[in-house]
């Protein structure tokens, strides 16, 4: 059975994302070991028949070829969710047409019900169905961006530049939550006292 993954901001061919003066330069000594170590990490993970959805920015900079040889290296079904840095990514063989945001329910091997799940580029404060339980997936920030007990950066700058399964996710998504109900609990006895 398929599992689903989710990563963002893989920029590859994009040797500016390696500069110094970036905000969180990666750690790679040239974006060949970068693109290299990202395909790596990927087909280690994902199998053929998975599903693997990005959430922008794909490539940026080594032109449409580049990006398409990188693309046809990478193993599952890949879908894109549109980000600022899209480019060569437009045009490559996508699973389905590019979206610019969009709702999906997973339900992997293991989980006793589907999830739904909103994916964008971007960060959001609110979403759809989140008050029925939704919770939603973005990149952009590359790590910058805490998240929260429902929306969670899927970046690879978060998780060590690969993608992502959706039972990770929760597990951090179940950790904030804790952390957020505690911290919730000793603000109210800090007010009370």
């Amino acid at each position: 059975m398929a599992v689903h993954w989710f990563t963002s901001d893989t920029h590859f061919g994009h040797k500016g994302i390696l500069s110094p003066r970036m905000d969180r330069p990666r750690p790679f000594a040239s974006i060949e070991e970068h693109d290299e170590v990202q395909i790596s990490r990927w087909n280690d993970r994902v199998r053929d028949e998975d599903i693997v959805w990005h959430l922008g920015d794909f490539a940026y900079g080594g032109g449409h070829g580049y990006a398409r040889s990188v693309f046809d290296r990478l193993r599952g079904r890949k879908h894109l969710v549109v980000g600022n840095h899209e480019g060569q990514g437009l045009r490559l063989p996508w699973a389905a047409p590019p979206v610019q945001a969009c709702q999906i329910h997973v339900q992997d091997p293991g989980m006793p019900r589907a999830q739904g799940v909103w994916l964008s580029h971007y960060g959001h404060r609110t979403w759809p169905n989140v008050w029925r339980g939704d919770i939603h997936l973005y990149g952009h920030s590359h790590g910058s961006l805490p998240g929260t007990a429902r929306s969670l950066d899927v970046g690879v700058d978060s998780w060590g530049y690969r993608p992502v399964r959706l039972s990770e996710i929760q597990e951090v998504l179940d950790e904030t939550a804790a952390r957020e109900a505690g911290d919730a609990v000793a603000s109210a006895m800090s007010a009370a006292a």
